[in-house]
């Protein structure tokens, strides 16, 4: 059972769609949090109604009496991103939730590694966040449920593990996958 519910995690829902990326005048923010505000920020920009994403995921862990737990929690620690125009940028920065902010040069990029992130994520598949990039081979999954999906192979612990990043951030998450569904790129 879940400590608590999933919260909202990218707002509006088709954020990451090409449809909703159009304008020009909207650019993309990496908001850092102050220590475990994630959640909170993204609330608080929900309210103001202000594009964001802060990819979720969910993990098990046993807890001291030896029951199941789930929690959700950000799969990159103190990062919120925001899409939005100068005023946007301003009303996030003045929530009180953010340390400080950065703009995201290669928006295209960072759209494209983060629309991966969120199909990963509604896989439900058991997922490990990655906080440091390991050098290795660029593949692409060929069958299964991850079919499309790009990224590097990590290996680790005799298992196969796909790594999919957000290159802008040297991070990201990983999923177990057998070596006959992959191909090299």
């Amino acid at each position: 059972m879940p400590i608590l519910k999933r919260e909202q995690d990218i707002w509006p829902e088709n954020l990451l769609s090409a449809d909703f990326l159009e304008d020009s005048k909207q650019a993309w923010w990496a908001m850092y949090t102050l220590p475990r505000f994630e959640k909170k920020l993204m609330r608080q920009l929900s309210e103001l109604h202000i594009s964001f994403y802060g990819p979720t995921i969910s993990r098990r862990f046993r807890s001291p009496s030896g029951r199941i737990r789930t929690s959700f929690e950000p799969l990159f620690s103190n990062y919120v991103f925001v899409y939005g125009d100068e005023m946007a940028r301003y009303h996030a920065v003045s929530t009180g939730s953010v340390s400080r902010w950065l703009p995201v040069v290669r928006p295209d990029e960072l759209v494209t590694d983060l629309r991966q992130i969120h199909d990963l994520i509604l896989t439900e598949a058991p997922m490990a966040p990655e906080a440091k990039l390991e050098p290795g081979q660029r593949v692409r999954v060929r069958s299964g449920v991850f079919k499309g999906f790009e990224g590097t192979v990590l290996r680790r612990e005799n298992e196969i593990r796909l790594l999919i990043a957000v290159r802008y951030m040297g991070r990201g998450a990983s999923v177990a996958l057998d070596d006959c569904q992959l191909e090299s790129i």
